[in-house]
């Protein structure tokens, strides 16, 4: 049994088994999140009862693994069911490996579950006769186990449903509750900021589906949420995970007062302003965070400025528009939702200066946002002028 394994079967009820696996070499997640070193989890789980249910599967490139696992805890049973949850490739991948193996098992799944697995496998897929579906507040016994069915459409993926197993008070929440990194790699890592990367990255676009998720969720007595990726949750993690997702769903800031200041700067000029205004802001009392947005990956990024209430944006012109990255970043924060911060401007530019104006539109398009009158425009470099700019600059920002 690997370390993984070992860790989240011990915090699992003893006929809960996890056989999930560890991916240690995938460079990207979704072919664009950085998750190297620490890797991710692919998260799957057994229920031994009179009927035997595997809950998800694995990516294909963890099958072989993840059969191993399988085989191992089901001691020579067959699983009557396989429930799915979620049909991205990540947990689909290799339903058909396992529904190839186990001839007489049955896939349970919603409406829109089995058109998606038909989508994927086409004349591979399962044959009807082998589908089990069911709906919102609909159960499925397994003996002394009973799963009760909930649908969560868009938390990320419309086909999404989590299932309640009543006699251990599990929530089996599909991608909600998800974190990056490998469970081995992080076992001792705190939960949050790679949950809230993922979150925000992620899942954050659709909070108002996730609210509607903790809202079903309220009503059930849950000791233990099993997410498709990273550790399983119980006792005071588990009331963390519930309280920030509620705020994060919600778009609200964990750190109100906190500023993230987000530079875009071709010679070094802009970030040496930055610099400079930070120092401005920490002597006005402020808690500030610099991010180079020219070397950092943009999701961490992302999620950085969900976290803190306020945000500053220092950029140069660049072809008459904004320099690529700041452009990028702000294109991010615009589809995950960003919105209800309060935002100041930094420009440069040597000639014909347009990177504020540009910036203003963009968060224009945004909700709630609270953009400061008074502007940082430097030409070139900083001038005499930008000092004062920066000290009226730092008084709108610190009293909103």
């Amino acid at each position: 049994m690997n370390n993984e394994t070992r860790k989240e079967t011990q915090v699992l009820p003893k006929d809960v088994r996890y056989v999930g696996a560890d991916d240690l070499t995938l460079p990207l997640f979704e072919n664009q999140y950085p998750v190297q070193p620490m890797g991710v989890s692919y998260n799957s789980y057994l229920i031994l009862d009179e009927k035997v249910a595997v809950m998800d599967s694995v990516d294909a490139r963890a099958a072989d693994e993840w059969l191993a696992k399988l085989a191992h805890e089901l001691d020579g049973r067959s699983p009557d069911y396989l429930v799915i949850s979620h049909m991205e490739p990540d947990h689909s991948g290799s339903i058909l490996r396992l529904a190839e193996k186990y001839q007489e098992m049955k896939l349970v799944g919603n409406t829109k579950t089995f058109t998606m697995l038909r989508q994927f496998f086409g004349a591979k897929a399962p044959t009807d006769d082998r589908l089990l579906e069911v709906g919102e507040g609909e159960t499925l016994p397994l003996g002394a186990h009973t799963l009760h069915f909930m649908l969560a459409p868009m938390v990320h993926w419309p086909e999404v449903m989590v299932a309640y197993e009543e006699t251990e008070k599990l929530l089996f929440s599909a991608d909600a509750f998800g974190r990056f990194g490998s469970l081995g790699r992080t076992a001792n890592a705190p939960w949050a900021p790679q949950a809230r990367r993922y979150y925000y990255n992620i899942v954050g676009k659709y909070g108002a589906q996730v609210q509607a998720l903790l809202k079903k969720a309220s009503a059930l007595e849950i000791e233990t949420i099993c997410p498709l990726h990273g550790p399983v949750l119980t006792g005071g993690a588990l009331a963390e995970a519930l309280r920030l997702y509620d705020l994060w769903s919600r778009w609200q800031s964990e750190a109100p007062e906190e500023i993230l200041l987000a530079h875009a700067s071709i010679h070094g000029n802009t970030a040496r302003a930055a610099e400079l205004f930070k120092q401005k802001l920490e002597a006005a009392g402020a808690r500030v965070t610099l991010c180079d947005l020219t070397t950092t990956e943009v999701s961490y990024a992302v999620a950085n400025a969900f976290y803190c209430g306020k945000l500053v944006l220092a950029c140069s012109t660049y072809d008459g528009g904004l320099f690529p990255p700041m452009e990028e970043f702000l294109s991010h924060l615009q589809a995950k939702g960003f919105r209800d911060r309060s935002v100041a401007l930094m420009e440069n530019g040597s000639w014909a200066p347009a990177a504020a104006r540009l910036m203003r539109a963009k968060l224009e398009e945004m909700k709630d946002l609270r953009v400061c009158g008074t502007v940082v425009s430097l030409r070139s470099a900083l001038g005499p002028a930008n000092e004062a700019q920066m000290e009226a600059l730092s008084a709108e920002l610190c009293a909103k």
